[in-house]
């Protein structure tokens, strides 16, 4: 592996503009947590990691450690991926930390909501162009895991009409968890890459209907990206 990717200073600053003007951060648990509420939680793995994961927002968890899908629900990514690895069902907590530093993990914004509610479409467009030059210009892999539908449907922001047809067909599949769909995030500059997005369900526990098959369907995503690769 490549040495892990670091958040370039002046991209780092601009995370930190745009949250410190954003309302909605839920700055009561950055604080009572003794964190900064506006340094972006992403986790930057190898700069060479083949395979990512996107998801939606970050938790309170998330805070309190410092790291992304460390909850509940990252929880269930990360033992996955140690069952997968390992043969084996996740020792503990810090094994899940380990585990994941093989990957590349961020969201759509890298910054907890208050109430865990969705961060508006106009707050994923105000930091797409930043999240889109880390997924474009930092981070080598090409791969996305994406966790629901926020997550993937992020990838239609800023994209032509038809760019988002294709995005939104391709979530109405019935095969979509099994399915892999290719498209193109550009920067301003004219920079561009072309990402595999292989989407799965949110691993939330309140998502009634797709967690206790989470598990299996993850584990189906790692060994077919495996074979492709």
């Amino acid at each position: 592996m490549a040495q892990d990717v670091t958040l370039p200073s002046a991209l780092r600053d601009a995370f930190r503009r745009e949250a410190d003007t954003l309302d909605g951060i839920d700055r009561d648990v950055y604080l009572a947590n003794r964190r900064d509420p506006l340094e972006p939680i992403i986790g930057l793995g190898p700069r060479d990691a083949p395979v990512g994961f996107f998801g939606r927002d970050p938790g309170r968890q998330e805070v309190v450690h410092g790291a992304p899908f460390v909850g509940s629900g990252g929880q269930k990514v990360r033992a996955g991926l140690y069952k997968h690895l390992h043969g084996e069902a996740l020792p503990d907590f810090e094994a899940s930390l380990t585990v994941g530093r093989r990957y590349f993990w961020a969201n759509t914004v890298p910054y907890k909501p208050i109430g865990n509610k969705a961060w508006s479409m106009a707050v994923k467009k105000r930091f797409q162009p930043l999240m889109a030059a880390l997924l474009i210009a930092h981070w080598q892999g090409r791969t996305l895991i994406t966790l629901g539908r926020e997550a993937f449907l992020w990838f239609a922001i800023g994209q032509p009409r038809e760019i988002k047809r294709e995005l939104e067909a391709f979530w109405a599949r019935e095969d979509r968890f099994e399915a892999l769909h290719t498209t193109v995030l550009s920067l301003p500059d004219g920079r561009s890459a072309e990402f595999q997005l292989a989407p799965l369900p949110h691993p939330s526990p309140l998502n009634q209907t797709w967690y206790k098959r989470f598990p299996a369907l993850l584990d189906a995503r790692l060994a077919a990206l495996e074979s492709v690769r």
